[in-house]
């Protein structure tokens, strides 16, 4: 490496050989300073040619000091007096005598001056005496020339700077133009993964013993990032991504400002010559990557290219647009930081050049030092033991997930649940029957949860799973309680409950199997088949049937509180059945219990149950008014498409019945083939049992008289809010009955909605979560 002190040791020999002997044809074998040295031991005068008058001895003299100074200036710390006495002499009192030779000092001490104002530098190697170099951390230089910042430790800081200031500012205080090349290479402990990254760096300061390893590159700590104070310009090179940073992956390259969360980033690259095409660049890939870092104080432009040649590409892979003035002070060290985190990686820096006010001189792959080779010692060892722990890892995530498998499909029988009875499936029998619960097998979703179709494995009968999910412990053993209790529940006209699982959360209800799905599927939008008028009577009939069933054939009084079309099964001879018990409750006969939960499809909904909180007889019957209603008419309660006038499908069958054109509601396509006489008695029928008032609604059993024929249907009243019995042919038995049915109440006091599934339906439920019925027994009062 040239230095300041050589150029003073070659004016040392330029002196000596304008005022003294040809010292190659007196000792030719001897260095020059050590032939002058010997010289001077015996006299001054023995160096000086014998043509130079004696009377200029005292310019000989002081000369002849001069160069022995030059020689001395070898030494460490010498050089800068040299400049000031060669300076002195060449302006001194003799310039008249020896102007050409003070003119030749004078220049070459001006020359030596300037110089000593050091502007670039370059390294092709650093492990030459003096380099300049300060090393902190674990950054070392190698035996071959290189400087390794970092090994494969993990948590690790080192840094490697150019120990002299350079003098940055200008005389308006803008900061000078600079440049410089530098070839890096980075090598992770383990194959892609690094651990952090390396930055070329620009700091008033050598000293960062405040800074941490990791995401932090040995620049910063979690306290001081942002500071402008900090005064930090840096180029990373990182290989991890933070988030906290605001990385855009973890192979970029990005110009960082006082800060870590870089202002301008790029992954790392290069852009082939005269294509504008990028190619990407694996930092991570061990191999040596060249890189340019340039600053033109005139257009502000900070710009960066990377290349895996020592060819620069003439695009550079990011540009940045900032004043680095007032982040830059007047003296400030450059150099480089690395760290790494929880991996390791080794950092090296392979060549360096730098240079003020111009560009870098270029660095040349070949001419730089080699990087280490693999390591071999206990590779093997190393190979083998790695493969014995993978080995043992995966068996022991095997079992893992065979154990939590196991236990997540394993039944857990509590005493409570034996005692309930024998409707209990195995969680795996369900399992299989449902092929694992796959989306292809799923028959529809509910307002508790989704019903899958089903094989059960002995007996070959296909079933209807249920699956639902109960998030609260308490009150579980009463909900599987109740769930026994409806499996008790025979009739023709309900969808039997065949049986139950538990599974921590979740439960299973286990139904027959209804090969036609359900009612609405044949009476609203396109139906892959029109139902008859008879087919459409007998389901209805077999509804009523089952409901009356609920309310009076049972031993306790069941509410199924949510008839609608889409709850109406059909087996394979378009037998209608009431299905979904989820949202039933069971009550003793006479009794008047208090519930919190209140559930509903808007447009089945009886006009108090919104109102009141409090579910009855009545209440279904409404549901099952609406129910009639849309079989008849082969239209949903509400349909939000229709006109203003036909918005509720009820008033507008009220409408047609005060027009006297009831008729015209039926079902287009039915095409007039229907029975006049039981479509007039089902949409009378439909119309006193939507009455906006309880006690003017007729019970499920006179419904059912009405369609066995057992008692005339009255004439429907011509308002919705009539409370004439009277007019209905109730007689007062009847009406004592109504009214002790009405009073068999559920007191709610908050509402929420809940959408079952049903895109035209909405769900009214209080906070309770309970979709089950619950056991009570009283006295009504």
């Amino acid at each position: 490496i040239w230095t300041l002190k050589a150029d003073v040791y070659i004016c040392g020999i330029l002196l000596v050989e304008l005022i003294g002997h040809n010292y190659k044809d007196i000792e030719k074998k001897m260095a020059i300073h050590h032939w002058i040295l010997k010289q001077l031991q015996r006299e001054k005068r023995s160096i000086v040619d014998k043509s130079i008058p004696q009377d200029n001895d005292v310019l000989v003299n002081n000369i002849t000091d001069l160069a022995i100074k030059c020689f001395v200036s070898l030494q460490p710390l010498k050089c800068h007096d040299c400049y000031i006495t060669i300076l002195h002499y060449s302006i001194g009192t003799y310039f008249k005598m020896f102007n050409f030779l003070t003119f030749l000092c004078f220049v070459i001490s001006f020359s030596i001056l300037a110089s000593s104002q050091l502007d670039e530098f370059i390294f092709t190697k650093f492990n030459q005496p003096n380099n300049n170099i300060t090393l902190s951390g674990v950054a070392k230089i190698s035996q071959n020339g290189f400087i390794q910042l970092t090994n494969d430790t993990s948590r690790l800081i080192g840094h490697a700077f150019y120990s002299s200031p350079f003098h940055f500012k200008t005389t308006n205080a803008s900061t000078f133009s600079f440049s410089t090349c530098f070839a890096l290479a980075i090598v992770p402990e383990y194959p892609k993964l690094g651990g952090h990254g390396l930055a070329f760096t620009i700091s008033p300061s050598k000293d960062f013993s405040t800074a941490l390893p990791s995401q932090y590159l040995g620049l910063l700590n979690a306290s001081d990032i942002g500071n402008f104070s900090n005064h930090i310009f840096a180029v990373e090179f990182d290989t991890v991504r933070d988030f906290e940073f605001g990385d855009i992956d973890d192979n970029h390259v990005g110009v960082n400002i006082n800060s870590l969360e870089s202002n301008k980033s790029a992954a790392a690259g290069y852009f082939i010559n005269d294509q504008n095409v990028k190619q990407d660049l694996n930092l991570k890939s061990g191999k040596v990557i060249l890189v340019w870092v340039e600053y033109d104080s005139v257009t502000k432009l900070v710009n960066v290219t990377l290349s895996p040649n020592s060819l620069k590409p003439k695009i550079p892979l990011l540009s940045y647009n900032f004043d680095v003035s007032p982040i830059f002070k007047e003296n400030m060290y450059v150099g480089f930081s690395a760290s790494t985190g929880l991996l390791a990686s080794s950092h090296y820096i392979l060549g360096w050049s730098f240079k003020l006010n111009g560009e870098a001189k270029s660095l040349d792959l070949d001419s730089l030092p080699s990087l280490p080779g693999p390591k071999k010692k206990h590779r093997r060892l190393i190979i083998v033991i790695s493969i014995i722990v993978f080995v043992f890892a995966l068996i022991s995530i095997l079992i893992a997930v065979y154990t939590i498998r196991r236990f997540k499909n394993a039944d857990v029988i509590e005493q409570w649940e034996l005692e309930i009875g024998p409707h209990r499936y195995s969680y795996d029998e369900l399992k299989k029957g449902t092929r694992g619960f796959k989306e292809s097998d799923l028959l529809g979703r509910g307002g508790f949860g989704k019903v899958y179709k089903g094989v059960l494995r002995n007996s070959k009968a296909e079933i209807a799973v249920k699956r639902i999910s109960h998030e609260s412990k308490q009150g579980l053993r009463e909900f599987v309680s109740e769930i026994a209790s409806i499996g008790r529940l025979r009739h023709r006209n309900l969808v039997q409950l065949l049986g139950w699982c538990r599974r921590r959360g979740d439960l299973l209800l286990v139904y027959e199997f209804m090969p036609n799905g359900s009612l609405d599927n044949f009476l609203f939008g396109e139906p892959k088949m029109v139902l008859t008028w008879e087919q459409r009577f007998k389901i209805i009939k077999g509804v009523a049937s089952g409901l009356l069933y609920l309310h009076e054939g049972y031993e306790q009084v069941v509410l199924h509180r949510d008839i609608k079309a889409s709850n109406v099964l059909l087996d394979g001879e378009l037998n209608g059945k009431l299905g979904d018990f989820g949202l039933a409750r069971l009550y003793e006969h006479g009794s008047n219990p208090s519930t919190t939960k209140v559930v509903g499809t808007l447009g089945y909904l009886a006009p108090e149950l919104p109102r009141t909180g409090r579910a009855t007889t009545k209440t279904d019957v409404f549901a099952f008014g609406a129910l009639l209603l849309e079989v008849v008419c082969g239209r949903r309660p509400i349909e939000h498409k229709a006109g203003p006038e036909e918005f509720v499908l009820v008033d507008l069958v009220w409408d047609k019945w005060r027009e006297g054109k009831i008729l015209d509601i039926v079902d287009y396509r039915l095409k007039g083939e229907y029975n006049e006489s039981e479509v007039l008695m089902v949409l009378k029928l439909g119309l006193m049992c939507s009455n906006n008032k309880p006690l003017a609604r007729p019970s499920i059993r006179q419904v059912v008289r009405y369609f066995e024929g057992e008692i005339g249907i009255p004439e429907a009243p011509t308002t919705q809010g009539s409370d004439d019995l009277e007019g209905f042919g109730f007689d007062e038995s009847e009406r004592w009955n109504s009214l002790a049915s009405t009073s068999i109440m559920i007191k709610s006091s908050s509402f929420t909605c809940l959408s079952n599934g049903d895109e035209n339906s909405t769900n009214y439920v209080s906070s309770s979560t309970s979709p089950l019925p619950l056991l009570y027994s009283g006295e009504c009062t």
